[in-house]
């Protein structure tokens, strides 16, 4: 797709790049902070960033995003791919549907990317920037997978009330916003999720069953709701599907983990090579 080059990783502190992958470049870049960084420590760091894939979530109050607001003050003429949430469309009663949406949160999460989302696209518009979205489901990998969740008998829906949910491999994630900010154009929106129709609970019981534990009990919504936090209810309550045809058509990218289920198989090939595994 692209010939060679240097990555280099951002944190929040020094400190952080002690969990970097080997061979990673590193650099401290803390954006919640109010005042900027020295103005040569600004331009070291902004030289390193001409094309850059955002992850940094906005704070967990608020209505805005200030951190993306204090990236783009310090990195005018980047190439951004920007992963935002398909939160974004709330409750979408199960439908299938494609980018063209319109966007309607009903998490003070989701409201929160909207208000990012607006504000790359505007700048986006302005010109000295170039950016693409990529709203992510449920990212999931070898080390992210509902472990700890399933052996503590964290209840789910029962199947009659269950929610279709959607979900993107962590390495497919990682292709598909290397991707956009090569074969993106300005501004341009994607489903960055696998080929997958899946309800939440089945995707539990796919977990489970693939790693000999048991079932995640099954409860009706009143019930579920006055168990779980409103945080979690938050993301067991929304239904819908994504079709990710633009990712194929655009971007160009064959997933290497089209459907849950090949990756999640994946994972426990991984797991037993090692013979240990991380909820």
């Amino acid at each position: 797709m692209t010939s060679r080059m240097a990555v280099t990783g951002t944190g929040r502190s020094a400190r952080s790049a002690d969990a970097r992958p080997r061979g990673l470049r590193w650099a401290a870049l803390d954006l919640d902070a109010h005042r900027g960084a020295p103005q040569e420590r600004r331009r070291n760091v902004a030289a390193l960033a001409r094309w850059c894939i955002y992850l940094a979530p906005p704070p967990n109050e608020g209505e805005g995003d200030p951190r993306l607001q204090r990236f783009l003050a310090q990195f005018a003429g980047t190439r951004l791919a920007y992963v935002s949430t398909s939160g974004v469309y709330g409750d979408c009663g199960g439908a299938r549907f494609d980018e063209t949406r319109p966007v309607r949160p009903e998490s003070a999460r989701g409201k929160r990317r909207v208000a990012a989302e607006r504000l790359l696209r505007e700048r986006t518009r302005r010109g000295g920037l170039a950016s693409s979205i990529l709203r992510a489901p449920g990212i999931y990998g070898a080390n992210r997978l509902p472990i700890e969740r399933l052996e503590k008998g964290t209840p789910a829906l029962q199947a009659a009330d269950d929610v279709f949910t959607n979900h993107i491999h962590a390495d497919d994630l990682a292709r598909l916003c290397i991707a956009a900010l090569f074969r993106a154009r300005g501004g341009r929106v994607f489903h960055a999720s696998d080929d997958s129709e899946m309800k939440m609970g089945e995707y539990f019981d796919l977990v489970a069953e693939t790693f000999a534990l048991p079932r995640a009990p099954r409860l009706p919504v009143a019930e579920l709701r006055a168990q779980v936090s409103p945080a979690l209810w938050s993301f067991m309550r929304e239904s819908r599907r994504l079709d990710n045809s633009r990712i194929k058509r655009e971007l160009r990218v064959a997933l290497r983990y089209p459907t849950v289920q090949s990756g999640v198989s994946a994972a426990h090939a991984e797991f037993s090579k090692t013979a240990t595994y991380i909820g």
